[in-house]
């Protein structure tokens, strides 16, 4: 088992593709941005119960719980990516999603690309029955580029 994950890794890569999610801030950035915003909501909240709006609180909490929620959701996330990896005999998707790890093998000779006819369609990558959606986080004017590129590096290999 050991020589064939050496011979695998010893294997050249013929192209290699790496799509990220477009991350503009840091998770450093994001946590003081809602420390801030927590912290703004509940100097309001302050200010209202003194003057005696006190059913304020509660709507407060609901407030910043809903946002937290959605800014962890929003972080799962962040990490998220695809990656290509086009080997002379096989080709390798992996695909990051909320922390979780998906691969796909596939023989590059038996590999049919599809895009839609419209920039908003997905890439399509098919063989033997079983189609997997690549490029998902390409801007979509990149897609049908992308679809052509791994085409041609496909009909290199084959």
């Amino acid at each position: 088992m050991a020589a064939a994950t050496l011979q695998t890794e010893a294997e050249p890569v013929v192209r290699d593709w790496l799509m990220k999610r477009n991350c503009s801030v840091s998770p450093r950035q994001f946590v003081l941005f809602y420390a801030s915003l927590a912290l703004f909501s509940l100097a309001i909240a302050a200010s209202l119960v003194l003057r005696g709006a006190w059913p304020v609180v509660p709507f407060t909490g609901i407030e910043l719980l809903v946002v937290g929620v959605a800014f962890v959701i929003h972080a799962r996330h962040t990490i998220d990516y695809e990656r290509i990896r086009l080997y002379p005999n096989r080709l390798v998707i992996e695909q990051m999603s909320a922390q979780r790890l998906t691969q796909f093998e596939f023989n590059p000779r038996w590999v049919r690309v599809e895009h839609g006819a419209s920039p908003r369609d997905p890439v399509k990558v098919v063989s033997r029955g079983q189609a997997v959606v690549v490029g998902v986080h390409l801007a979509q004017y990149r897609r049908a580029s992308f679809a052509r590129e791994l085409r041609l590096a496909l009909g290199a290999c084959g």
